[in-house]
């Protein structure tokens, strides 16, 4: 699958893989922020992507910005349309409880990964075959 992208920005920071076979691209910073314990910032990547038909974008966590500095993101996954052709932002959040972060330029903040979505059509039924686990269990599995 070719990804198409263009960069915003001139100093923007093309996606990359850190290893061949990885499932997310990291996505780079094109701005600098500093966002205080307890806060949230969306942050730009300068980047804007044209993900093929047929396909989505999840944008997910970094995890060593999470396990080194509480770094989360507010709405992961992030969700990409196919038809979106915006810049790439990021919503992060500092869970730390008392230190902030700096994000700069050029500072990997998050990873996008690629999905292939089936065709759905939606069928409505009056009432639904039954399940082994039915409608136990909303929220938890225990």
């Amino acid at each position: 699958m070719r990804l198409e992208f263009a960069r915003l920005t001139g100093d923007a920071a093309m996606p990359t893989r850190a290893y061949p076979g990885d499932a997310g691209l990291d996505l780079y910073s094109a701005e600098a922020a500093r966002i205080e314990p307890g806060e949230r910032a969306s942050v730009g990547t300068g980047v804007a992507v044209a993900i093929p038909d047929g396909h989505a974008g999840l944008v997910l966590p970094r995890s060593g910005l999470a396990a080194r500095h509480g770094i989360a993101l507010v709405n992961a996954p992030g969700l990409i349309d196919c038809g979106y052709r915006g810049e790439l932002r990021v919503l992060l959040l500092n869970t730390d409880s008392s230190e902030s972060f700096v994000v700069e330029p050029g500072d990997r903040i998050a990873q996008l990964v690629i999905v292939s979505l089936p065709e759905v059509e939606l069928a409505e039924r009056d009432g639904l075959e039954d399940a082994a686990r039915g409608a136990r269990g909303f929220g938890s599995s225990g």
